[in-house]
């Protein structure tokens, strides 16, 4: 269990580690990351949880360069971050994103590692397919080393749906099991995670494979590595099995990360029909202390909705 004054020490840690990073000496381009007259001493809120917002969510309040738009998410208290895209950012604004987030003591969170939506790649044996996934895990290691993150997320493509040699769904999922335990193999001795992300067929991904939180349960047991884990995107799972904390709570040994965004609409919390300060509230009661990407538009656009994002978050975190 996380205590009350958790968000405290780690907002002081935060303090203490600039401080004594400066009095220490530092490199150009860390030094240069902490070139901000906006960096607040104490954040405006001391979120409970890890919530992670991405670049151009803040743009408005924050400004238009991503760095900028690190320290501003860090002044409202954010202290984590995701970037679906980061594997296709230049590499030196990966290493100065990365030397702001540390200065910050900001948690990274996920990239996408490989998402083939639409495509069927991991339900076929096919070797230059399977080979190009494999490719995709060894390049997203790189990454993940220059941005300090530990989580990517894994979208292991759509169902074969072919009328004529169509595998039954049974050997479909032997593949797919198979070729994740390849992947597996790549990211264990690094420490680093894959997240398989269930999404939704009714509103955002018809056909994919992954669909629910207990299919991708199955899937990690059979699995059965540190490295292959489940990405439970809130608002995907609302659409296709909702029953959200009693899924969370069955799937809780398999889940390692968490992304969110309310339904109807995938805008910020308060925007639908998901109760999140009772959802935030049991994640937290089971003492996680791992990100929760907030991977979903604003509802009201410029500076205004911005707010709204900020807010919405503060509130739903009242508990």
């Amino acid at each position: 269990m996380i205590q009350p004054h958790s968000r405290k020490k780690q907002n002081m840690k935060r303090r203490q580690f600039l401080n004594s990073t400066l009095a220490a000496g530092a490199s150009a381009a860390f030094l240069d990351a902490l070139s901000y007259s906006g960096i607040a001493a104490t954040p405006k809120h001391a979120f409970k949880l890890n919530y992670a917002p991405h670049f151009n969510m803040f743009k408005n309040l924050g400004g238009a360069n991503p760095i900028d738009q690190l320290k501003f998410a860090a002044d409202q208290g954010f202290l984590a971050w995701e970037d679906n895209q980061m594997k296709k950012k230049p590499i030196d604004l990966q290493k100065k994103i990365a030397a702001t987030m540390a200065a910050l003591n900001m948690k990274m969170g996920v990239f996408v590692a490989h998402a083939s939506i639409g495509r069927v790649t991991f339900v076929k044996k096919a070797d230059a397919v399977w080979e190009s996934v494999l490719q995709d895990i060894r390049d997203s290691i790189e990454v993940a080393k220059r941005v300090n993150a530990k989580w990517m997320t894994m979208v292991p493509g759509s169902v074969d749906e072919n009328g004529r040699d169509r595998l039954a769904m049974g050997y479909q999922t032997a593949n797919v099991i198979e070729l994740l335990r390849r992947c597996s193999g790549l990211l264990e001795p690094h420490g680093m995670v894959m997240v398989l992300e269930p999404l939704n067929w009714f509103t955002n991904h018809g056909g994919v494979f992954l669909q629910g939180s207990p299919q991708a349960y199955s899937i990690c047991k059979a699995v059965n590595s540190p490295a292959c884990k489940i990405l439970f995107d809130i608002y995907h799972q609302q659409i296709t099995e909702g029953n959200l904390i009693q899924n969370i709570e069955r799937c809780w040994d398999e889940i390692g990360y968490f992304q969110v965004g309310d339904n109807p609409g995938r805008k910020e919390p308060g925007t639908g029909e998901i109760n999140y300060r009772n959802v935030f509230k049991y994640i937290h009661s089971r003492g996680f202390d791992g990100v929760i990407g907030m991977e979903h538009g604003n509802s009201v656009k410029g500076a205004e909705g911005e707010k709204k994002v900020i807010a919405a978050y503060a509130d739903a975190d009242r508990f």
